[in-house]
């Protein structure tokens, strides 16, 4: 089967593995780089039919994988075939090949989706669970995404929505930069060790002088927070 070369790679990643543990254990096995996204990498299957999500720091890769596993019977999410979190804050999505859809498509998609119609109605009732507990969980939680990107189509040509949950990035970092105690606050560093590794393929650059800076700020907070336990 397809997920088998999947299955046997994740057995050999250790407990202790990061995103840069798994993208060269795929990497050397074969998989080639097929995407990136603003949080996350896409590698390819050797035989085209799965992909691999890899994130240095997703805090709502959990709540996304939950989606895919909860939605599955409607056939509108992505076949996940595994799920890992990754140490540091990172995160690994195992899952079928998708490809674009058209964007008129998409857009009817997610009007679907926001009108809450009878074809996708037990979709939409696990995106709104989902997400409120993630709102209610998760600092900086963003509200569901609307990009027509989000919405792909599978090998069987069916759209599926991919992504709604997201942390709100521009909020987190404009706060990791001005405020790095409140994001210290909040968020453990083992869940944000890589946090200023992300690809940002589409709203990057980020320079980095800024991601050091951004570094040398959370630690100096991690360091003022340690003494309170």
């Amino acid at each position: 089967m397809a997920t088998d070369p999947a299955a046997f790679l994740l057995s050999q990643l250790e407990p202790d593995a990061d995103h840069r543990d798994a993208d060269r254990l795929f990497r050397e096995a074969g998989w080639q780089p097929c995407g990136a996204g603003d949080w996350a990498i896409a590698l390819r299957s050797p035989d085209g039919e799965v992909v691999a999500r890899i994130s240095p720091f997703d805090p709502t890769g959990p709540y996304t994988a939950e989606l895919y596993r909860d939605a599955a019977g409607t056939g509108q999410v992505p076949t996940l075939f595994a799920h890992q979190r990754l140490a540091g804050g990172g995160d690994l999505q195992i899952m079928e090949w998708l490809r674009e859809a058209d964007e008129a498509d998409a857009v009817a998609f997610h009007a679907l989706i926001a009108d809450g119609t009878p074809e996708v109605a037990t979709l939409v009732d696990s995106i709104r669970r989902i997400h409120t507990r993630a709102q209610a969980e998760l600092p900086w939680c963003g509200p569901l995404d609307e990009n027509p990107s989000n919405v792909m189509r599978g090998g069987d040509d069916r759209l599926v929505l991919t992504d709604p949950y997201y942390a709100d990035g521009p909020a987190l970092y404009e706060t990791a930069a001005s405020d790095p105690d409140a994001v210290v606050a909040r968020i453990p560093a083992e869940e944000r060790r890589f946090m200023t590794e992300i690809p940002l393929t589409w709203s990057g650059p980020w320079a980095a002088e800024a991601r050091e800076e951004m570094r040398r700020g959370l630690d100096a907070a991690d360091a003022r927070r340690a003494p309170q336990g």
